[in-house]
């Protein structure tokens, strides 16, 4: 997933941002409102890691401005505030769900995927079958003839990615902004090589080459 954190303490954001890139995400993270807002008009974030008490305002107003549009991200509000009345007022304005500071790492990863297993449940099958190869989205994970495949994070990111929409052409552009952060700098050929890689485990025909425009899964053999 592309994730935005909003975090302005600094060791804390920092940790977070390597303990989810570490967990295979793309990740930004900014410690405004303002640079929040410039970067959701930006990159088309999964989720957002959104802290209530920021330097340039309270994040429940970005909170219900986000909810205000068509956006259908998922947000994880985090804050030192530990008021049964702050938590309802945060899930009532469109928080997913609500974790108090402070907290382990390694649950909020937990809450990360959990949050984003439901948020995507109501859109996507749980699992989407090409030939031999199982894309099981729930569990994050790829078999082929029901053996589990051995994928990095960024290999998982892009097979996750393409089975959003069997079909559908992603760029390398999109593919690109769904392994990245904008703070790292990308090789020209690195999709290609990730998609090379990617081949030899999943086979040749799974993900299709559309030159010109991108890549996608392989619609007419899925199910």
């Amino acid at each position: 997933m592309r994730i935005l954190i909003v975090e302005d303490e600094h060791d804390l954001g920092a940790a977070v941002q390597e303990c989810v890139r570490l967990d295979g995400h793309a990740v930004d993270w900014f410690t405004t409102i303002e640079d929040a807002r410039a970067a959701l008009a930006t990159v088309a974030y999964d989720f957002m890691l959104l802290d209530l008490g920021l330097p340039d305002g309270n994040g429940r107003d970005l909170l219900r401005e986000i909810r205000r549009t068509s956006s259908d991200i998922a947000i994880l509000v985090t804050t030192a505030e530990d008021q049964v009345s702050d938590r309802i007022a945060g899930l009532s304005d469109g928080a997913d769900d609500y974790i108090v500071k402070p907290y382990d790492l390694n649950e909020l990863v937990a809450r990360i995927a959990a949050v984003a297993r439901r948020y995507a449940a109501p859109r996507r099958q749980a699992q989407y079958h090409i030939g031999d190869i199982t894309i099981d989205r729930e569990n994050r994970s790829v078999s082929r003839a029901g053996q589990g495949l051995n994928l990095t994070a960024r290999e998982w990111a892009i097979m996750e990615l393409l089975s959003r929409s069997p079909g559908r052409i992603y760029s390398r552009q999109q593919i690109d902004t769904a392994l990245y952060a904008l703070d790292q700098d990308v090789d020209s050929n690195t999709v290609e090589v990730f998609i090379s890689r990617l081949r030899r485990k999943v086979g040749n025909t799974v993900i299709r080459t559309i030159r010109g425009r991108g890549y996608c899964l392989d619609e007419k053999n899925g199910s």
